[in-house]
């Protein structure tokens, strides 16, 4: 019996191939004899780089780059097992965590690390990148991405704007110059992990969802969106590209829109990248039961995280999925109508989150262990 294991992480307790590993231990109490493909997973989020270079024998690479406020930061991202695919997590260069509360300020912070990543993967020779694009502390329209890229902004005086550009900035740029972009770029296939549909401008957009959670006032998040639409305006001027109302533009502060007009990227459902890049479909096949988790399952689980790609990849082989989670919510039953067959958690009494974290190992073996001899009950009734 073959069985393939591929959770998400737990959240502040373990990796997604940690997970993987102790559903494994669990189960082999029951089915000591049986194949197990252990394939780490993620949804595109946090955990992601991780969970890929295990899933693939990659290896992580670190970098020294520029941090949302110009400091320098020692950043990581992942090669993957084949060398040729790059994943990066934007959070890694510009990331909200990299910057102190009470400094935290998107009118002065800048996705310039994040490009100088790329623009490292680039020069190791890869072909495709995959870009998670979540938890940045950044506004600045991916106009930092773009510098680190060689593209060059042009001021209203005529000249090339020589410092590096923030979301307070971009109200400064009166036209676009492309000629000194990395040729690099032109080689690479750039896919970016992106479950929002935000514009880049207005009530929904960049500035006004998300940016108070990085420290902008009422009075900066006016002035950021404005400056947001000024930046779209000069770049369908400058570079043809019209940006300002496409899904997902607003996105990581509105680096979905720079990556858009600035490189070849296509915008995609974290978990189907990720569901690819690991070779999901194809581990399924031949499998006669698959599990997968996450740290907290709910009727949200359904729709673009971890099981519900997992589910998606089995079904095209007709293997059943059983989802583990930390914890269930009350409508956590409602995934059983999006491919999963089967649902347990791993905490089997009332705790708290300290001792559920303390004691994740051990809970995931059980709860791995309860499921198999249910099932194992159910194959001796069909006899």
């Amino acid at each position: 019996m073959k069985i393939v294991i591929a959770p998400d992480s737990f959240k502040e307790s373990l990796s997604s191939l940690e997970v993987a590993s102790e559903i494994e231990a669990g189960l082999k109490r029951v089915w000591p004899d049986a194949t197990y493909v252990k394939v780490p997973m993620a949804d595109g989020g946090e955990g992601t780089v991780q969970s890929l270079v295990d899933a693939t024998g990659g290896e992580i690479v670190k970098v020294e780059v520029c941090g949302p406020l110009g400091a320098p930061v020692l950043a990581s991202y992942g090669l993957l097992g084949n060398g040729k695919t790059a994943v990066i997590e934007m959070a890694e260069a510009s990331g909200l965590p990299l910057v102190p509360r009470d400094q935290r300020d998107p009118l002065k912070a800048t996705t310039f690390g994040t490009g100088q990543l790329i623009a490292d993967a680039i020069d190791r020779g890869v072909d495709e990148i995959i870009l998670g694009i979540g938890g940045s502390a950044t506004n600045d329209g991916g106009a930092g991405l773009a510098q680190a890229l060689g593209v060059r902004f042009v001021n209203f005086g005529g000249t090339i704007i020589p410092d590096l550009i923030a979301g307070g900035d971009l109200d400064k740029i009166q036209a676009v110059d492309m000629s000194t972009i990395n040729p690099g770029l032109a080689k690479v296939r750039i896919n970016v992990a992106c479950d929002v549909t935000n514009p880049l401008c207005g009530e929904t957009g960049a500035s006004r969802v998300y940016g108070p959670q990085k420290g902008a006032t009422p009075e900066m998040v006016e002035q950021l969106d404005g400056n947001l639409q000024h930046f779209a305006n000069v770049i369908k001027r400058s570079v043809g590209v019209d940006v300002a109302d496409r899904a997902g533009a607003g996105a990581g502060g509105g680096i979905g829109a720079g990556l858009m007009a600035f490189t070849n990227a296509t915008l995609k459902r974290g978990v189907e990248l990720v569901v690819a890049a690991t070779r999901l479909e194809q581990h399924m096949k031949g499998a006669s039961l698959a599990f997968t988790g996450e740290g907290r399952v709910d009727f949200q689980t359904a729709f673009g995280k971890t099981p519900s790609g997992v589910a998606n990849a089995a079904g095209k082989h007709g293997v059943p999925v059983i989802a583990i989670g930390g914890g269930l919510s009350d409508d956590a039953r409602g995934i059983f109508e999006h491919g999963i067959a089967g649902l347990e958690a791993a905490t089997a009494n009332v705790m708290t989150l300290d001792t559920a974290i303390e004691k994740t190992r051990q809970n995931l073996q059980n709860a791995a262990e309860r499921s198999a001899r249910l099932i194992a009950i159910g194959q001796q009734m069909a006899k």
